[in-house]
């Protein structure tokens, strides 16, 4: 059986933060979840071998307790080179409106996982998490050297079952729900939607390693959910995410606590691959034009996010937010944490 995969880290609650990718998942949001108990995954996937190594000093620095690193192990040259002229126009129609120069069509941009990788061996984390694949088994051989232990993202029992076979120590199940980047490496995107809840009991039952649920989940309520479905713990990121240590724009942090309703669509629109976020006006004006390569498309809209960020208006952003949006509450980490744990008791 899986026994207690975390308590065997050092970990003492069932929660842990979303690896969230772009400065948001801060390392103090990182430290800060640690500290209280939980484990902080810290995302590397633009930073360069430099900045993951310098991430680990500063999560340290915060924290003597356990904590994640996470990178993209695939994803890159999936989607086919396409005409790059109307997706600039609209580019450059947002970048009008923010006062930018007209933008600047960006290489395709290389794989960067094997330098990351090499920082993170480096850099020693007691977990080692990773989405879009599996690293090749060279790499997770390097990775049991080092003493790392391993998670993947599987978004249907499939994909759980391929981590299995390559020697993955233990999955993080990531429903339809889940904000940011859709997981799925294995099939269609399309049918990898499947509700938290219900993926969890698929793949606790078909694969005999520690599952953490992803997607959807706010408070405690939802955590005793998954823990009952067969999860060893939940995952949650848009609920840390207005918390005062994230690095998320404060525009951003604003169209989730003001959100009414669940407003959350799929789009390629801000990176090239799949992700759930809050509908706004870029991902309404790219709705019918082709979109440039994942992370070609990233590059190309970070100057107009940033800008966005700093002009105070969402409309240019990407609000990565998961269903259960409308349920964020802007409070410290550690007291989101407490919440959280009293909240699983009285469940």
């Amino acid at each position: 059986m899986a026994g207690n995969f975390l308590r065997d880290l050092g970990v003492e609650r069932p929660i842990i933060l979303a690896p969230m990718a772009g400065g948001i998942g801060s390392p103090e949001l990182v430290g800060a979840v640690s500290n209280a108990g939980g484990l902080g995954s810290w995302a590397g996937a633009y930073a360069t071998p430099q900045q993951i190594l310098d991430a680990a000093k500063q999560i340290r620095a915060l924290t003597g307790k356990p904590f994640a690193l996470n990178l993209f192990a695939g994803g890159y040259g999936l989607r086919p080179e396409v005409d790059a002229a109307p997706m600039l126009a609209k580019v450059a129609e947002a970048h009008a409106k923010l006062g930018l120069p007209p933008p600047v069509l960006p290489p395709n941009p290389d794989n960067p996982f094997e330098d990351q990788f090499a920082a993170v061996i480096e850099a020693r984390p007691a977990l080692f998490s990773f989405t879009f694949g599996i690293p090749n088994a060279d790499a997770l051989a390097r990775l049991r050297k080092a003493g790392i232990r391993t998670c993947g993202t599987a978004t249907t029992v499939q994909e759980a079952r391929a981590l299995q076979a390559a020697g993955v120590e233990s999955i993080v199940a990531q429903g339809e729900e889940a904000g940011a980047h859709r997981g799925t490496f294995l099939g269609a995107m399309e049918d990898s939607m499947v509700p938290t809840l219900q993926l969890t009991r698929a793949i606790a039952a078909a694969v005999p390693l520690p599952v953490f649920a992803a997607g959807g989940l706010m408070d405690g309520r939802d955590i005793s959910q998954a823990l009952a479905a067969g999860a060893q713990a939940a995952q949650l990121g848009t609920a840390f995410i207005v918390c005062p240590e994230s690095g998320a724009a404060a525009p951003y942090k604003q169209a989730l606590l003001d959100a009414k309703k669940d407003t959350t669509v799929i789009t390629c629109a801000y990176s090239g691959r799949e992700a759930r976020g809050l509908r706004n006006a870029f991902i309404d004006m790219t709705a019918d034009i082709p979109i440039l390569p994942f992370r070609q498309q990233n590059d190309l809209t970070r100057p107009m996010r940033t800008e966005s960020g700093n002009k105070g208006t969402p409309d240019y952003i990407s609000l990565w937010a998961g269903r259960g949006v409308t349920r964020a509450r802007a409070m410290p980490a550690a007291e989101l944490m407490k919440t959280l744990l009293v909240e699983i008791a009285g469940a």
